[in-house]
Order: C-alpha cells, then structure tokens, then sequence
C-alpha cells in the first residue's frame, strides 16, 4: 500500500467488511485517495458499522459513489453490479487478496477478465479457504502472482530509482535505506548513524531531484514513469 499511494494511485474498493474496508483505511492512513463504490444507494449506506470510513474517505477528498439511486436498499444482485463498476474504473489492474471458491472476489475477476483489465492475484495457504480462488487464479494462469507492490506497479511501467551512480554517497546509502521500507527522518539517521541535521539537506537535495518525497512524516522513493 505505501507504495502505490507514494505513486499517486488511487485504491478503488467496494467498501464492505474485510478487505475491502481495510484497503480504503490503509490508503487513508498513509494520506492517499481512495474511492468506494456502494453496493446500495448513498442515503443508505451498508454496510452501517462504516459510517466514519464514509465520513474519513470524504474528508480527505476521496469519493464514495453508487450506481443506485439515493434510497436503494442492498440486495444480494446489487454487489456483483456494483464489482462491475469497480472493475470499469480501474486502469492499472484489479488485485485479488482473497477468494473463496464461491465469492464476489471471484465475480470481480471474471469481469476484469471479460473488460481486458489486468489481473493479480495474491497467494495464500492451500490450506485456507479464503486462497482457494487466488491460487485458482494464478494456477490457471488468469492472474499475475504478486508478493510485492512492484509486481503490480512493473506492468505500468513504473520504474524505482535503484541506479542512482551521480548521487553523492549519503544520498545513494538514503535511496538504498529507501528501496526496503519508507522511513522518518528519525528513522533514516538511526539506520545511517548520522545526524537528523546532516541527513536533512541531503533529504531536500533528493526531493528537488524528484526522487523521493514526504508523505505524512515518511520519506518514500518517487518513482520515475
């Protein structure tokens, strides 16, 4: 998730219990966009244990949008119309997390087949019920396995700032710091056994290069497109 908001990309999820939630939180918490699209319509909102994840997505300028009209009620076919739309708004690529053998996740992988919209997946245990349709998926070859954000992120071309020869050396030991996990500053000169006054003009230097950038307190590599 760090990396996909530290690349401007937008989380698009269908606002329900599990990942779905989780995936708008995350991308909350790191400062990122994301959008919800409801299974039911705006004036009543389901499931309603997320009434402030509603609240929170709106309040830092993400959207929550519906298909239905304002005072449609859920029903059980209105959750696979809504992963249509999920699927029609995506540009990357749709990512799999988990799937039961008979789950919307799997509906939503049909449609992004059937759209031509990339496809991943992410492995679990075979001993998991809930990775029984993400092993399909990749077994089958439908979906690109994914371990990492770069799985996803090398199919739009995105390219790390690894080779980074010209930097001086305190800059190149921050991108390779950097290349593992965002950091603080606080955290950078614990890491580099420097000083937060030596660290922090090297940090500019990097950030006016465009090659990492600060997103609620943490430094991030910028990645290249």
């Amino acid at each position: 998730m760090p990396e996909f908001v530290a690349n401007n990309i937008t989380i698009i999820s269908g606002f329900m219990y599990g990942i779905d939630s989780l995936a708008h939180l995350y991308c909350l918490d790191l400062g990122g966009t994301t959008i919800a699209v409801l299974g039911s319509g705006l004036n009543c909102l389901y499931p309603p244990e997320n009434d402030e994840l509603y609240s929170r997505i709106l309040d830092q300028n993400g959207l929550v949008i519906s298909q239905f009209e304002p005072d449609f009620k859920a029903t059980i076919w209105s959750f696979p119309q809504r992963n249509k739309t999920v699927v029609k708004l995506s540009t990357l690529g749709v990512l799999v997390v988990e799937a039961g053998l008979k789950s919307g996740s799997l509906i939503t992988a049909n449609l992004a087949k059937k759209f031509n919209k990339p496809l991943f997946a992410l492995p679990g245990p075979i001993t998991s019920s809930v990775s029984i349709g993400t092993n399909e998926l990749i077994k089958s070859g439908d979906a690109q396995l994914v371990t990492s954000a770069s799985d996803v992120l090398s199919t739009k071309q995105i390219r790390l700032p690894l080779d980074t020869p010209t930097l001086p050396q305190i800059e190149s030991n921050i991108i390779d710091c950097l290349k593992l996990e965002p950091l603080s500053l606080d955290e950078l000169s614990l890491k580099l056994s420097l000083s937060v006054s030596t660290l922090s003009p090297h940090l500019s230097s990097l950030s006016l290069k465009d090659l990492i950038e600060d997103l609620r307190g943490k430094f991030y590599l910028k990645n290249s497109l």
